[in-house]
């Protein structure tokens, strides 16, 4: 069974206002999602399903459809603020997602087989697709899932700092915590520091770094599922609580299920985390596609 890509689109419209606003980033108009999807394909990935609203929907399979029909199969899932809530009394106020974790749940009954799941505005790079197809035809079971590692040097913004997982990993290469440090940034000396209650904490620049790339088998749902449920109990209330991909994985080696691996990709990340990021990025994309790592035009 070909694994699948999951790919979490639901929180686009937020920062980009609408949907047709998807920034072009490559020659031909492509999006950093369509780069991704070319990179699954090319490493075997069989689907790809995209959480996204469903008030965008039809928008959305307007740019999509066209281009991917006959390339690779495709579904959508909707994440709604009362999925997988069960009667539970969302407070009035709440606009906001549950996060990431809450997105995956939205998939329960449609992913079914090992998948990896991505962020829609990262560039993860080749190789990243490539390491993550091997593991999740080879490795992947109920108890061993897998986090692609980034060099934190090679994940950093010019124009701002940035909040990154920052992997503790044993002998082994297996997860053994990961930690979201906020407020990340290259010093001019060259070090890098992330800035917690006024402290500055330097961090090595080979930390391997989570961009939210990670393989699962599909019981990966069930256990969010559980923890979602745990988690309205404790911080449902709240306006902005967010229920984090981080947080199942954490449980899930900390309460002793199993294992994640850390697996390192040499990629270059990049994406937009500031509006003033975006021109980095089509240039590091037209230095690739210059380079023959990927075509002029996608999908022609």
């Amino acid at each position: 069974m070909k694994p699948t890509l999951v790919i979490l689109a639901a929180g686009m419209a937020s920062r980009y206002g609408s949907m047709k606003q998807i920034q072009s980033f490559g020659p031909d108009g492509e999006t950093i999602m369509d780069y991704s999807i070319y990179d699954a394909i090319r490493a075997g990935f069989g689907k790809v399903v995209f959480i996204i609203r469903e008030e965008f929907a039809e928008q959305f399979k307007s740019i999509f459809e066209p281009k991917l029909k006959g390339k690779i199969a495709i579904d959508y899932v909707y994440q709604h603020l009362f999925a997988f809530t069960n009667g539970y009394a969302v407070p009035a106020d709440r606009t906001k997602p549950w996060g990431t974790a809450h997105a995956v749940l939205c998939c329960k009954g449609k992913v079914n087989e090992p998948f990896a799941v991505i962020n829609a505005d990262d560039f993860y790079g080749k190789d990243a697709f490539a390491k993550a197809y091997t593991f999740l035809t080879t490795q992947c079971n109920e108890q061993t899932y897998c986090i692609i590692g980034y060099q934190l040097r090679n994940t950093l913004s010019d124009n701002g700092t940035v909040s990154r997982g920052v992997c503790e990993i044993d002998a082994m290469g297996n997860l053994t915590d990961i930690n979201e440090r906020t407020k990340i940034f290259a010093r001019p000396e060259g070090d890098i520091v992330y800035e917690e209650n006024d402290q500055l904490t330097v961090l090595p620049e080979n930390s391997l770094v989570s961009m939210n790339y990670l393989c699962f088998a599909p019981g990966y749902i069930d256990l969010a599922e559980k923890l979602f449920n745990e988690f309205l109990e404790k911080q449902g209330q709240e306006l902005k609580s967010e229920f984090y991909i981080p947080t199942v994985t954490k449980h899930f080696v900390q309460s002793g299920k199993g294992v994640v691996k850390v697996i390192p990709t040499s990629s270059q990340w990049f994406g937009v985390t500031y509006k003033e990021d975006a021109p980095g990025v089509q240039a590091s994309i037209n230095a690739l596609v210059a380079a023959g790592e990927y075509p002029a035009s996608l999908w022609k």
